[in-house]
């Protein structure tokens, strides 16, 4: 017979999902602001001290790519890649041509899809690289240029940050029918409008506040046009996000790493400002093929 003085098993605390979701929401909120913080002090710093924050990034989202998508040898796969964009930013930091700069890219992501041990391997070691790329290049590229300078990145910023949290906000206070259920169970018709609306208003304040403050505007950057770079901005933003939440899905995980309380991945947090980084650096090339202004 059990002693009856025996203390009791412990039992395991119960957190209601109200309280557990309320918990995760200020998490998220944050670790946010500290992100968005230390993002809008490099950028006013600039230099070298904003093309360090997106080298790192790059280099960690590369890295969660090889890990989550399962590409061996990871370690000397990651080693190579951080190598290739560590070349490349520097490259970009001492002026070199757009092309140069492109070429390191490309040899290391050839390099890479060498190294690694499959078909398939190769295509994602080639792939993820070229993408790590953009992010670790567009952003500084747009910093640095003599006419956007603050502009750009604060336009990318405005229009991406709007567009997750009114869709986040919006879509969790009026719900609906669901966007892509098998995709992104969360998602709704809903929250994608608002994150719409709420990009097109962030990203045309952006010139109505500069003007306002004296800063030079691009030429061509009419408010009608800032709008519907803004709405096309925050489409590729959640378009970005779903595929990363089907690629997350196909390969069986829920983030593709925890390094961001309440997050998740660098990759969950720079899916959609890949796609708008993508657009951004379409627009760069275009002005400087002088296609347009």
């Amino acid at each position: 017979m059990a002693d009856a003085t025996a203390e009791a098993a412990p039992t395991a605390t119960v957190v209601p999902p109200a309280r557990r979701s309320r918990r995760e929401l200020w998490l998220r909120v944050a670790s946010g602001i500290v992100m968005a913080a230390g993002v809008i002090a490099a950028l006013v710093y600039g230099g070298w001290a904003f093309a360090a924050l997106w080298l790192a990034a790059a280099i960690a989202g590369f890295g969660e790519w090889i890990v989550m998508s399962r590409v061996e040898p990871r370690e000397v796969l990651i080693a190579l890649g951080a190598a290739t964009l560590a070349a490349q930013v520097l490259a970009l930091q001492q002026g070199a041509p757009a092309l140069a700069c492109f070429a390191v890219l490309v040899l290391g992501a050839a390099a890479c899809a060498t190294v690694a041990r499959t078909g398939v391997g190769r295509a994602r070691a080639l792939v993820g690289l070229l993408c790590a790329g953009v992010i670790a290049s567009v952003p500084t590229a747009l910093r640095e240029d003599a006419t956007l300078a603050f502009l750009g990145p604060i336009w990318m910023f405005a229009v991406v940050w709007a567009t997750d949290i009114t869709a986040y906000f919006v879509g969790r206070r009026l719900g609906g029918p669901k966007l892509m259920r098998r995709v992104s169970p969360n998602k709704t018709w809903s929250g994608a409008l608002g994150g719409l609306c709420g990009a097109v208003v962030a990203g045309t304040l952006v010139p109505v506040v500069a003007d306002l403050l004296g800063m030079t505007l691009p030429r061509g950057a009419s408010l009608p046009v800032v709008a519907g770079a803004s709405a096309l901005a925050s489409v590729l933003s959640q378009a970005g996000d779903l595929y990363e939440s089907w690629l997350k899905r196909r390969h069986g995980v829920k983030d593709s790493s925890r390094i961001i309380p309440g997050h998740g991945g660098v990759m969950d947090r720079l899916d959609g400002f890949f796609a708008v980084s993508v657009l951004a650096g379409l627009y760069l090339v275009l002005r400087g093929y002088g296609l347009i202004g």
